[in-house]
């Protein structure tokens, strides 16, 4: 989009926050770079630039805008969309995956040399997976400085540098104030936090049904792991370095979002994680001009203009639940999922009340005495040999991970059909075009509107509704005023 100067500049003059995140406005009079909708003057059409991402607007020499602080807009969300290699690319970018692992590990994990992904990147965003990493750094520092009590030295590690003096450089460079400055700069935190807490507001394109998302998560809370109660949820997280908590719930005009991290190293990955779950980068102007303007998913979509499409914090936990629901009600897959979480899951060395444990991992089920499996012999077949098909990284569904390659390879395993698959790669590899064809709650909701509810029937409805078919199949789960019927799998 951003390549449409016009377009852009409309947006810019009309300070539309719909495009916030689609793209960076960098104006050559002031060097300083903004969201779309940011309340200053409108610059002359002369002074403008536009750039796909922060880090190619910073490679460019701009410096962010400590008015509308552009890092903070929600994220494109092309790239959830997008299942080619700049897409997974930013995906894994995103989750911290190149301060983890350097770039030689980012393009190792999607298979190309880092030379074809540097030149495939700068061509696509304008900027190399160095630069995009250094941009999301600079973020985190931020986030850190102006809600934590961390030295600086402690937020300059945490957030992901080589040393101090790189920390300071960059924060320098990208918000023209030194880091002791940008901590008294900005806005206070979205709510007080406990002692060790973060506090941070998670940005979203309105409209926005939170308050349905959080329904829809609770009724599948798994035991130990997850609760929501009074309009927050809360759970335990896996990240790269510790155990984590999170709070998730309504604030003004953003999600308020608590973190206890064992590392604030794992900030970064923690929040892309929050924000998947909650499919916060969507776009939902996009998705109803097409959903509203279908015969069938039309009277839906206006009804609920904010759907959202629930993701994951781990794409091996949502696929193992997935199994443990299959053939059976929610709340029998919950005590199922309960069970094993008791009896496998790492125990929280600070239990935070009722959350006790991490979700158990795929190693640790794929060696599970069969025995302490409550479920019929070959459910309790697949999910093993999907846990080892996890645990050995013969299926990976991280945010890098291809597609249709990782939906062929789930098929392949024994007991995975196409309705765990499709589930799988909608939520936790956020596929916004995933479809249920075989699920019994898509079908009766298509013969309830005078539909063919056949599998074939609803394949061939919803070929209208691309590219945004998962966000029609919770539109017809709600339709339904239940709770999503068992699979067919």
């Amino acid at each position: 989009m951003y390549s449409d100067f016009e377009r852009c500049y409309r947006a810019v003059r009309s300070r539309d926050s719909r495009f916030d995140g689609w793209f960076i406005t960098a104006v050559t009079s002031t060097g300083i770079y903004c969201r779309p909708s940011c309340p200053a003057l409108t610059p002359k059409r002369s002074n403008v630039r536009f750039h796909p991402t922060t880090a190619a607007a910073q490679a460019a020499g701009f410096r962010a805008c400590k008015r509308c602080l552009p890092d903070a807009a929600p994220g494109s969300p092309q790239w959830n969309t997008r299942a080619d290699l700049v897409g997974r690319a930013m995906r894994l970018i995103a989750d911290g995956a190149v301060d983890r692992d350097g770039v030689a590990g980012l393009a190792s994990r999607l298979g190309y040399s880092e030379r074809h992904l540097h030149r495939q990147l700068v061509a696509e965003v304008g900027a190399g997976p160095l630069a995009l990493a250094r941009a999301q750094r600079a973020h985190t520092a931020r986030l850190l400085l102006q809600t934590t009590d961390l030295r600086a030295a402690e937020v300059a590690f945490a957030a992901g540098f080589a040393s101090v003096r790189q920390f300071n450089d960059t924060v320098r460079e990208v918000y023209a104030v030194t880091p002791t400055q940008l901590r008294r700069h900005g806005q206070p935190p979205a709510a007080t936090p406990a002692p060790g807490a973060i506090s941070l507001r998670l940005a979203y394109r309105r409209p926005f049904d939170l308050d349905g998302l959080l329904t829809f998560l609770g009724k599948r809370a798994v035991p130990g792991v997850e609760e929501c109660s009074d309009g927050v949820y809360r759970r335990t997280l896996a990240l790269p370095h510790g155990a984590a908590a999170v709070a998730l719930s309504a604030g003004t005009g953003h999600v308020r979002c608590v973190l206890e991290l064992a590392d604030p190293r794992d900030l970064t990955a923690a929040v892309q994680r929050c924000r998947g779950l909650l499919d916060l980068d969507a776009d939902p102007e996009a998705v109803n001009e097409v959903l509203t303007s279908d015969p069938v998913m039309g009277p839906l979509a206006r009804a609920n203009p904010g759907q959202r499409v629930p993701g994951s914090v781990d794409g091996a936990e949502l696929a193992i639940r997935a199994v443990l629901g299959q053939q059976v009600s929610v709340a029998a897959a919950r005590t199922v999922a309960g069970r094993l979480v008791a009896r496998y899951g790492k125990p929280l060395t600070s239990p935070r009340g009722t959350l006790t444990h991490l979700f158990p991992e795929s190693a640790v089920l794929a060696e599970a005495d069969p025995a302490d499996l409550p479920m019929p012999a070959s459910r309790r077949r697949a999910l093993m040999t999907l846990a080892g098909a996890l645990a050995s990284g013969d299926v990976a569904l991280d945010p890098g991970a291809d597609r249709q390659d990782t939906e062929r390879r789930l098929l392949a395993l024994p007991g995975i059909g196409p309705w765990t698959a499709a589930y799988a790669s909608m939520r936790a590899l956020g596929d916004p075009d995933a479809f249920l064809a075989t699920d019994l709650g898509v079908r009766h909701a298509l013969v309830a509107l005078g539909y063919d509810g056949s599998p074939a029937g609803a394949a061939a409805v919803a070929r209208r509704w691309r590219p945004w078919r998962a966000y029609a199949n919770f539109h017809l789960w709600r339709s339904l005023a239940t709770t999503i019927p068992r699979s067919t799998t």
